[in-house]
This record gives C-alpha cells, structure tokens and sequence, in this order.
C-alpha cells in the first residue's frame, strides 16, 4: 500500500515536503541565571506575533518558522529569527541547549503573560502546579513535517488502495508516526546534546548523579537528559492508539476522562498527529485528516546557532521517506518497547549498551547501523543524492566523540556548565551582531531591501518575494497588503513625484519655485554643443553629471577648476549615461543626505569620498584591494558599504592631483579617489542626525514636500553644517533613497529606518 518505484518518482519528488520549526529558548543574564525580565517589547506583542512568542515562561522565548518547500528556506529562517531576537534582547543572551540555565525555584519562575488572554497564563500556572516550573523550561526543536499533496495523490494513483485519498493521506502519516516511535531512539542519539544538568535544576533528578565538573551534574553515558525521566513528561506513560484518527482521537479523549491529563496539548508524546484547525483539535483531526507531523524528541544543537544543523534537517529529510517505506513489525508491545529505547538512549546511550527489537536483545550499534545501512541502500536506489549525509551518521553510531552530547560534555568538563553554555550563548550573540543586516537566504538581494524585510519580520508580518530580480516584494499585515521595490518605491509616492525626482532639470526648477537654494548651470543635448562652450568653465569649480543618473555614476566633480581637455572626457563620461548633461556650479562646503520619510527627517549622514591611507609600499591600486577585503564591502549594494571601484572617473581625479593607479602613498597619506561622496561609488558613511540644526532638516523636509515625496533622498551642501545661519545649496533629490546607509554607518549611530517605513505604510 506505501510501495515506491524509482521509476515512477523522481528524487527530486521523494525528497519534497513541507517544512517548518518551532525552537525555544530561554533568556538569561550574563551570569547565565534565568531573566526575570518581560518578554521584550521590541518584539512584539508574543500573542500577536506569529514568529516570535514565549512558551510556559514570560522568559522563555519560541520561535516558530513559516512552512516552506525546502529545508535550506526554514534553515535560513531559524537563523534569521535567531538573529533577531538576539539583537533585541538587550543585553541578555539566548542560552543555547535544552536543558535550563540556572533557575530559581518555582515560585519565582515568571509564568508567561498574554494581555487579554488569561486562559493561557492559567493554562500554564496549571501545568506549574502539576509537573513543576523547572521541568516547564526544557527547551527543545519541534520539527514540522508533511509530505507535499502532489507526492502524495501520485503515491495514491500509483499504490490504488482500497480506500479513498482522504484515508488514504490519513493511512501514510499514521504508518510515519508509528515509525517515527519506534525508530525515535536513533533521533534521540544522533541529536542529543543535554549530557548534563546544573545543581539548580530538579533535586529529585540530581540526587542520583555525580557532580564532574562546577554545579555540573551526570551519569555515565548520558546523552539526553530532556528525554529521559528526569524531562518534561507525563505523570504516568501513555500509549494513545495510532492504528486509525477515530482510535487515536478516541483514547486522548480517554485520557482526558479518566483524569490523566486536563486536554490534548498535554499529551506529551514524542510525535503528535496535527490537525488543519488547531483551534478545533478534535473536529478538525476527525474531519479533515492529519495536516502534518509533529516531531517533539529533538534536543537543541548546542553548536548551532540556530539550534539545529542543516545536515541535520537532511537526516530527518530522508528518514521520513524511510519511515514511509519501513515495513513494519507485528510485536504487540512495540510502544512500551519504543518507550524503554528512548530512555535507555537518553540516559546511557553513550555507553555500548543493548535495546530491544521485538523482545529480543541487540546492540545500541548493530540496531543502529542496520537502519543507517536500509537507508542508505534506499538512498542509493532512487538516487537521493544523501549518501554523505548518511555516512556522517554513520560516524557518529560508531564513535560517541563525534555527538553532540559528548561534544558538550567535555566542553562543561573544562569549563563548568554554566560557563561552557554562556560562552556559546555570547559566540552565538557576536555571531547575530556581525550579521545584523543580513536575511539569510536573501543575500542576493540589495540590502535596503533584506533590512526592510527583516524587520517586517520581527513584527511578525508576512513577506514575500514577488521579483527577485527587481527586488520586488509584498508585505501582509491581516488584509492589508502592500507592494514595494527596493525598499523605498512605495505606493505612498505617485508617478509624476518620481519622473520630478528623476529630471534633475525639472527637480531644480520646482525647487526654485518654491524658494529652495540650488546650483546655478547649464543643459547640454549634444556633446558636440558641450565641447564647443566647455572653453567658458576652464578652471572654474564646476560639476559635470547626466540628468538623469542615480547612485553618482557618471558624475565628475572639479572642486577647483580643470583644463579642457579634462572637462571635455568628463562631458564624454557624462554622455555615456544620458543625452542631456549638466554643468553646474561646484558648492563649497561638504554634502550631506538627508533621508525624509513622510514628515520627518530619518536620518542624515555625511558621506567621505572613497579613499586609502598609505602606508608608503604599497600603491593606490594595491591599497584599494586590501580596503576592498572589508566584509562589509560588496557589491550591488547587498552589503553597508561598496567596494571601490577603480573606473575611469577615478583615473580622471587621480589625473587632477597628478596621481595614478600606480602611485605609491606616503605613509598615514590620505588619497580621495573621487569627489563624489556616494556610497555606492566606495565612500565611507558617517551619521549626522542628531548634530545638524533644525533649520536644515525643515529645508529638507520642505524639498519633499515640494515635489509631493513621501520618501525623499534630499542632498544638501552644507558650509558649517553646526551653524544654522551657514549657506547651503540642495544638488539633487533621490526617489529611491538607499536605506542602508543610515541603518548601518561605517560610523555612529545605526538608525532604525526599516520600522519608519513601516509606519508610513500603515503595516505597523
């Protein structure tokens, strides 16, 4: 009924499903005790918030992945929330196993509160009342799992079972649970990584074991403390039906009867049967089938970040077919056996110990192995492509050293357990910082556009990618949705705002209406017409550039004059970006831009012209390379900051100071490579906002408004920029204004823009 045939399924088909992770975490202080602080605000409200909530404790953070068609997208999700939360946490750290941290007793554990919700937090005061608070904070990995509708109607068409495809799919996932329970052992073995408990933790559960190393406690052979009778279980064990829906619906009700557990959710089983409405558990379970899988037994990867390795999520990729494919035995006692395997593992698994195969004896290493070895058999046959991922795990059946859980035993040995966990928590935090401005998976985006998307993230709206190319996106809160292109090209400008921005011309002359100071010059249509009157500009401070150019390409800056013939190249640089060409008076002083979103200024920042500083060896185009090895550098804007760029604008500059590529720098020499202070040119950004007066920032917002731009790049040559009474000048008006720029300066302070754009577009 569950036959497979390689001719029949492309790998591609076998391996596809539907993902999703739900990972806890409890936050602690930097001595690793638990925090007794709310949940913060920055993330939310936890009731609202569909990606960021809190489980039993007020300190005890869930994060919950979206369902995606591929392992890779809800790793790199996990990764994503991880990163998050560890930036808005203020100076907590997410501790970074399952079992706790140190904790308090009981009645100083800050049970989780929900505004408007009291059943929730009585829920929870329930469960702290029965099981106790300390067993509440095991933090684990659930992992989410179907099989996608596709494979499975062609499983269906292809098997033709007597029954119809809704008992069919219901068949499938209830064959997988079983499976699942019977098999879970070797899960728990190779992702086992809680070896230990700290003195803190229950008194009952430490008593029996010897302290190795400080407040740290074990037994020989421990792998899994969260799975053992020292976790988080029921009072008494139970074994719900999982031969059909209607029997397996039919005794948790029975639990729930006779007083075993108070409702569903309490039934604290290693696999859990998920229905399509969670809200309507029963009614949904029995009307529309299994929706997916729950898998609950996975401990955190203490040496990832996110919680759980990508290698790992391959694992469980393929033993899900396998479970599929996995004929099954008929010795009665299979749950009770399934239940003394998970505890044998979990509290000796380590150790060269024997389970149980229908009643019979065998060695945690040949049980082991003769799953690994179907599976990989099962790899080879329909091609998987998983072979590798196979034999790691291998590896680990055949030395304990390669695990988890032994991984971090030596490590609390040296270390202590506190000390060994805080250190992964703070590695894991820096980790978070250096990548504060990437989305995973979404690198190759430009970067305004991975900064706005994670923060919609954070508050918990839905993002999708509509052109990748473009950098095109849809962001949802409930019915609202709104359409947006690189970050800043909303529907809250029109068209006639951008085509003003766009024609510096006409950009200019609506300035000038309005009584905003901007450069006097000339429009040049033909470049044989330039060059013919650039006789009239040698040696005045000028500015050559396209009307129409964005990003600074094309522009030529001769802040003291130049000859002809250098004017003449720049007109020709200039050409090759646009018919038409400005030739403006250069404005003494320094530039600044000047982010407006609806009404305020956002952020300001001065921009430094790319440059190197000599060291006396090496050449400017030697001093760019290195400069250019920045992580922070990239290109196409996917970065903070661009890498320099060594075109013929630059040899055009150089060229004015006598200077080429092959100059050599005296030492501590600064050399500007350009006039242009862009950012996207290899400049350095540094943040003015809170040093520029006020006078400024109402000329900037008046620009705006001035052409009806509710986001508005506004670039102002300032003189003084601290005295109000200074001169300026506005140069130019940017319709699709950069905002990683401001989120993330080469120095001072990184301004939250993304969350500005939020509120203007009414999604917060």
């Amino acid at each position: 009924m569950f036959n497979i045939k390689k001719n029949i399924f492309t790998p591609r088909e076998l391996l596809s499903g539907n993902y999703g992770i739900e990972r806890e975490s409890l936050r602690i202080d930097n001595e690793g005790k638990l925090s007794m602080k709310p949940h913060p605000h920055e993330l939310g409200d936890k009731g609202k918030n569909p990606y960021i909530t809190t489980d039993f404790s007020e300190s005890q953070v869930e994060l919950i992945t979206p369902t995606f068609k591929s392992v890779e997208e809800v790793y790199n999700f996990i990764n994503t929330l991880y990163d998050i939360t560890a930036m808005n946490i203020s100076d907590e750290y997410l501790w970074p196993q399952s079992m706790p941290c140190v904790i308090p007793e009981d009645d100083k554990i800050p049970v989780a509160q929900y505004e408007g919700n009291t059943a929730n937090t009585a829920y929870r005061e329930k469960l702290l009342k029965k099981y106790g608070g300390k067993k509440q904070l095991i933090s684990g990995i659930h992992y989410n799992f179907s099989f996608t509708e596709e494979f499975l109607k062609k499983l269906y068409e292809y098997n033709k079972p007597e029954m119809n495809f809704g008992e069919y799919k219901n068949a499938v996932y209830l064959r997988v649970a079983r499976n699942f329970l019977r098999y879970r052992w070797l899960v728990i073995y190779l992702m086992a990584g809680t070896a230990a408990i700290h003195y803190s933790y229950v008194e009952k559960c430490r008593k029996n074991l010897k302290e190795f190393a400080d407040d740290s406690y074990t037994n020989d052979g421990a792998m899994s403390y969260r799975n053992s009778e020292c976790g988080y279980k029921n009072k008494v064990d139970l074994y719900p039906s999982y031969k059909s829906v209607d029997e397996y619906i039919s005794s948790v009700q029975s639990f729930v009867n006779d007083k075993l557990i108070d409702c569903h959710k309490e039934l604290y089983s290693a696999v859990r049967l998920k229905p399509k409405d969670k809200d309507n558990f029963y009614e949904s379970l029995s009307n529309d089938g299994i929706n997916y899988l729950e898998f609950r037994c996975i401990d955190i990867n203490p040496f990832e970040k996110c919680g759980i390795s990508l290698n790992d999520l391959y694992f469980l990729q393929i033993f899900n077919l396998y479970l599929l494919t996995k004929e099954e035995s008929s010795y009665d006692n299979w749950q009770e056996e399934a239940l003394k395997n998970e505890n044998s593992t979990a509290r000796f698994g380590q150790n060269d110990i024997t389970l149980l195969k229908d009643g019979e004896r065998i060695s945690r290493i040949d049980f082991s192995l003769e799953i690994l070895n179907e599976m990989r058999k099962m790899n080879d046959e329909f091609n998987l492509g998983k072979a590798d991922i196979i034999d790691e795990m291998i590896k680990k059946v055949e030395d304990k050293n390669l695990t988890y859980a032994h991984k971090l035993y030596e490590i609390i040995k040296k270390e202590g357990y506190v000390e060994a966990n805080l250190n992964l928590a703070k590695e894991y935090r820096k980790s978070a910082y250096n990548n504060r401005f990437k989305l995973y998976g979404y690198e190759d985006l430009e970067l305004s556009t991975q900064i706005l998307m994670k923060e919609s993230i954070k508050h918990g709206l839905k993002v999708s990618v509509v052109d990748r190319s473009e950098n095109f996106i849809s962001i949802e809160n409930g019915d609202h949705i709104e359409y947006v292109k690189q970050a800043t090209k909303t529907s809250k400008d029109n068209y006639v705002t951008v085509l003003i921005m766009e024609n510096k011309t006409v950009t200019k002359k609506v300035l000038q209406m309005n009584n905003v100071c901007v450069p006097q010059g000339v429009e040049f249509d033909f470049l044989d017409k330039a060059l013919s009157e650039s006789i009239k500009y040698v040696n005045k401070p000028i500015v050559i550039k396209p009307k129409s150019t964005n990003f600074g390409t094309g522009i030529s800056i001769f802040s003291e004059g130049a000859d002809k013939e250098s004017i003449d190249e720049a007109l020709k640089i200039a050409f090759k970006f646009d018919n038409t060409v400005l030739l403006e008076e250069f404005i003494r002083g320094k530039e600044y831009r000047f982010l407006v979103i609806g009404d305020e200024v956002a952020g300001i920042l001065h921009r430094v012209p790319a440059n190197v500083i000599g060291d006396g060896k090496r050449s400017i185009r030697e001093l760019v390379a290195v400069k250019n090895e920045d992580p922070l550098r990239g290109y196409h804007y996917v970065t903070p900051l661009e890498k320099i760029n060594l075109d013929e604008n630059v040899a055009l500059f150089l060229k004015q100071q006598h200077k080429d590529f092959d100059y050599i720098p005296a030492k501590e020499e600064i050399v500007y490579l350009r006039e242009n202070s862009n950012i996207s040119t290899g400049g350095d950004s540094i943040d003015y906002t809170d040093l520029i007066p006020k006078r400024f920032k109402d000329i900037a917002v008046d620009c705006a408004k001035a052409v009806n731009a509710k986001i508005c790049g506004v670039d102002m040559m300032l003189e003084d920029y601290s005295d109000e009474n200074s001169n300026y000048a506005i140069i130019e008006l940017n319709f699709n204004p950069a905002i990683h720029i401001h989120s993330y300066p080469y120095k001072g302070i990184e301004r939250n823009i993304a969350v500005k754009l939020l509120k203007l577009l009414e999604l917060i």
